[in-house]
């Protein structure tokens, strides 16, 4: 169950970072949640661990990490 409920979290992670870089209307639910899960994990290894905690991420720094993951693949995507 803890498997399904940092899915459920990384996706909700994902989908507000898409909101906040404006590229949330072209990624999916698996891109959502790839973007949160790996966001947070490069957000708390940049930022630490601080903040509210939810299913073993800090949001904050997870919401971080995933917006800096989106802005960053968005732009090589939109290069090629």
């Amino acid at each position: 169950m803890g498997f399904i409920w940092s899915l459920i979290v990384g996706g909700i992670i994902g989908a507000i970072a898409g909101g906040i870089t404006k590229k949330g209307a072209s990624m999916g639910i698996i891109a959502n949640v790839v973007a949160g899960l790996v966001g947070s994990a490069l957000g708390q290894a940049l930022l630490g661990s601080w903040g509210p905690s939810l299913a073993g991420m800090a949001l904050i720094p997870s919401i971080v990490g995933a917006i800096i993951l989106v802005i960053v693949v968005s732009f090589f995507l939109n290069k090629a």
